[in-house]
């Protein structure tokens, strides 16, 4: 096993407490993804579940990048983290997809998409399980320090003329200490991997700066130049992603900080989902 995978043993079967703790659903669930340039993509797969030690699984109610990326390349990082502030990671490869059978009957009957009158699962996603953490406990304390490390240091990581990558709505968003925040990128064996770094906010209008006390040895594992996606999440549901380059570890105003300068934002929340920036242009809709 790579030492770059993680600094926690792998385990390759979901102990029957994870298996429990994903078939709840209250509780944030993420998916990474790869899309066709090589770069990383998340989302807010709250469907995900186990369905056997080895096997997840996920359902699909609504259109994304997320599943155009699995068409083309099956590997995937994931990241349930429930009520309870328990944690478990790993990477997983997309096996397929059914729109009817056993699996999708199981979706369409929780009481989240049976009683909704808008949507409910069209397609449910199959993955094989290769590597989990086990369960990992948020490390309160040290995302304290870095919520206050990050606050004390930003203004040191900022650029003098930094572009407006970041609207006043993104800012703001990023900004909230309520806001929960995860990092992912493409691991060295091709499989996206995802850390929560909760203390993260803007530095300035297109640069993320977070402390790396919490998760440091992941973090630390990130070679500079590398791309990263950044997932903002809200527990009224709110959403955005971002992505650009990390340019490591440094000290500002004596803290050492990550930085994360952003050249794209997402914004993906259903029901229309789509890029904020770089701005895209508009295209006449003509009537037959």
């Amino acid at each position: 096993m790579s030492k770059w995978r993680t600094h926690i043993e792998p385990r390759e079967k979901l102990s029957a407490e994870a298996m429990e703790a994903f078939a709840a659903e209250a509780k944030v669930g993420l998916l990474a993804t790869v899309n066709p340039a090589g770069e990383p993509h998340a989302t807010l797969i709250t469907s995900i579940m186990a369905k056997s030690p080895v096997n997840l699984m996920w359902g699909q109610f609504s259109e994304g990048m997320s599943k155009k990326n699995v068409l083309q390349n099956p590997r995937t990082g994931f990241c349930v983290l429930t009520e309870d502030r328990r944690l478990w990671r790993g990477k997983a490869l997309w096996s397929g997809s059914e729109k009817q059978g056993e699996d999708y009957q199981r979706y369409n009957e929780l009481p989240m998409f049976r009683y909704n009158a808008y949507f409910g699962i069209h397609t449910v996603h199959h993955m094989n399980l290769e590597v989990q953490y086990g369960k990992e406990n948020l490390p309160l304390g040290k995302i304290a320090l870095d919520v206050a490390s990050t606050l004390a240091g930003a203004r040191a990581a900022a650029r003098r003329n930094p572009p407006a990558v970041f609207n006043a709505w993104t800012s703001s968003f990023l900004k909230n200490p309520a806001t929960l925040k995860f990092l992912a990128w493409v691991d060295v064996d091709g499989f996206p991997k995802i850390v929560p770094v909760l203390g993260l906010k803007p530095a300035d209008s297109g640069r993320l700066a977070f402390s790396p006390r919490a998760f440091h040895a992941d973090l630390r594992q990130i070679p500079i130049g590398a791309k990263m996606a950044v997932f903002g999440l809200s527990f009224k549901m709110e959403s955005v992603l971002l992505r650009g380059d990390f340019w490591g570890i440094n000290r500002f105003a004596g803290l050492p900080l990550g930085v994360v300068d952003i050249d794209w934002v997402y914004n993906s929340m259903p029901p229309v989902s789509g890029q904020i920036y770089p701005q895209t242009k508009l295209t006449p809709v003509s009537r037959f």
